[in-house]
């Protein structure tokens, strides 16, 4: 009877059991319950061979399991370990419920927080940002921050820093940057500018980006200089900005083969869109009388023009200008001559200038605008030098008066070498033994080499027994000069002939650019980056 009770019991939930040991189906979503051995009459031997497992109740879809005896000597440790893997947490091989999870990952997050706002930075935009566990791996993070020159105040500008680890991500990035060639100096600034590129994979992100920045003949030993200057380059898509603004560059006419250089200089190019910013910048200029290419020409030469502000700085520097009666047509040559005039804080310096050459020369209303159109940079020179420029053509012998003509006619007597002036000076009194009228009529004497030109030119006309002025003599080049030494006699035109900026010299082809390019850079470069 016993054997067909148990027979019915498997056939019913589908089970098989053993003396020691109960299956049940895992599909099945009844809950058995079978009673084994004294419940079901065995007799004592039997209970005894299947050992101290007396009840077992099992629950598929409640995933519990209870077991108790009453003869084992082991029933307490079972049903010790039994409610531990219910629900208690002391247990090596137990695991926590999400909820315990959950409350510990608050309390973890509390304490990071409080420690945060020990040391003054503001958590707030830490919330969902993954953080370390622990306050000694977070106090590692802002310590390993801190040696890289990076204040509470500079975590606080961008407290998401605080999500990189250090030997993940900080850590492997810095050795990247210093491999490359940036100095270490330098990290703290870096960072500073943009410390998104401790967040950044140095094979997706990084590699590409400097691989590219190559690709636009920036030479590897200058990639450096380039991220110092402009590290936020770092985080810009390869086909994005980068490349329009180049290919606009070239469009326009700059040099292909200068494109290396210009970036170098100034790298802050590959981030200005070219609907913004280059292309109404190169419009403006054009509109004031400047042609395209020899806007490209200005743009090889100081790259950094383009980061004039337009609207803000430039419009309202020719707008000054014009209220202190430059004249529209000269404003082309003028910005060709000293582009720095449409991007300086224009307005103080020609009010201070006027001021100062008003007293010191006694300039009438038409003088000081003239003096500008002729020499722009006028507006950045400093008081001391012009002052000691004008006593040293006082102790010449010029007169007020004279002085003040000569500057007008030459502003750039304001800004030469006192020391060649004093040569070239004595050369004229002692060897051309000419009257001071003669520089009085042309100032721009003092403009010219003395070995390179004056002494032998002059030489040549005496030999030659000729009588010229000092413009007919000096205002040509050497093969036109070779041409005059033929004539019988000097024209008039030519005598009269005065000096001027010519625009086209900015557009004529350059016999050996790439050299010409080079040296340039080369003087522009530090010593550091040798």
């Amino acid at each position: 009877m016993i054997q067909t009770i148990m027979n019915m019991k498997i056939r019913s939930y589908g089970c098989i059991t053993k003396p020691s040991l109960l299956l049940v189906h895992p599909e099945l979503p009844c809950r058995p319950q079978l009673i084994f051995a004294s419940s079901l009459g065995f007799s004592s031997n039997r209970e005894k061979r299947i050992g101290h497992v007396t009840r077992l109740q099992y629950s598929v879809a409640d995933k519990t399991f209870v077991s108790s005896s009453t003869n084992s000597p082991l029933s307490k440790v079972d049903a010790t370990h039994l409610e531990q893997r219910q629900g208690g947490s002391s247990s090596l091989y137990s695991r926590p419920s999400l909820l315990q999870m959950k409350n510990q990952r608050i309390e973890n997050r509390a304490r990071v927080y409080e420690f945060l706002k020990g040391i003054g930075i503001v958590p707030d935009e830490l919330d969902g940002l993954e953080l370390p566990v622990t306050v000694e791996v977070m106090k590692e993070r802002v310590d390993f921050l801190h040696k890289l020159g990076l204040t509470i105040e500079d975590i606080n500008n961008y407290p998401l820093v605080l999500g990189c680890s250090v030997k993940k991500n900080m850590i492997p990035v810095l050795d990247y940057l210093g491999k490359l060639g940036v100095r270490k100096s330098t990290f703290t600034e870096f960072l500073r500018r943009y410390p998104q590129v401790l967040h950044a994979s140095v094979v997706v992100d990084l590699a590409p980006v400097v691989k590219n920045l190559q690709g636009m003949d920036i030479k590897p030993n200058d990639i450096p200089r380039v991220l110092e200057k402009y590290p936020e380059v770092l985080g810009f898509k390869l086909e994005g900005t980068m490349s329009t603004s180049v290919a606009y560059l070239v469009g326009i006419g700059v040099a292909r083969r200068e494109i290396g250089g210009v970036l170098t200089r100034y790298p802050e190019i590959l981030g200005m869109r070219v609907g913004r910013v280059i292309k109404p910048f190169v419009e403006y200029l054009e509109s004031l009388g400047i042609p395209r290419l020899a806007v490209a020409r200005l743009i090889e030469k100081r790259p950094h023009i383009l980061g004039f502000g337009l609207e803000e700085r430039v419009k309202a520097n020719v707008k000054s200008l014009l209220e202190f009666d430059v004249r529209k047509t000269s404003l082309a040559s003028m910005i060709a001559q000293y582009p720095e005039i449409i991007g300086i804080d224009l307005e103080p310096k020609l009010l201070s200038q006027r001021s100062l050459l008003n007293s010191a020369l006694d300039l009438g209303p038409e003088d000081f605008p003239m003096v500008v159109e002729k020499m722009p940079q006028v507006v950045s020179l400093g008081k001391t030098p012009m002052l000691k420029h004008v006593d040293f053509l006082k102790d010449c012998g010029f007169s007020l008066q004279q002085v003040r003509k000569m500057v007008v006619g030459c502003p750039q007597l304001l800004a030469l070498n006192l020391d060649i002036m004093k040569f070239s000076f004595d050369f004229f009194q002692k060897e051309m033994e000419r009257p001071l009228d003669d520089l009085v009529a042309f100032p721009a004497f003092f403009t010219y080499g003395l070995e390179s030109t004056i002494r032998p030119r002059h030489q040549m006309v005496a030999k030659k027994g000729l009588k010229c002025s000092l413009s007919w003599l000096l205002i040509c080049s050497d093969e036109k000069f070779e041409e005059r030494m033929n004539y019988d006699s000097i024209e008039l035109e030519e005598m009269e002939m005065v000096s001027s900026f010519d625009m086209n010299t900015l557009m004529e082809p350059r016999s050996d650019e790439s050299d010409e390019s080079a040296s340039d850079y080369e003087e522009d470069s530090d010593d550091e980056y040798a």
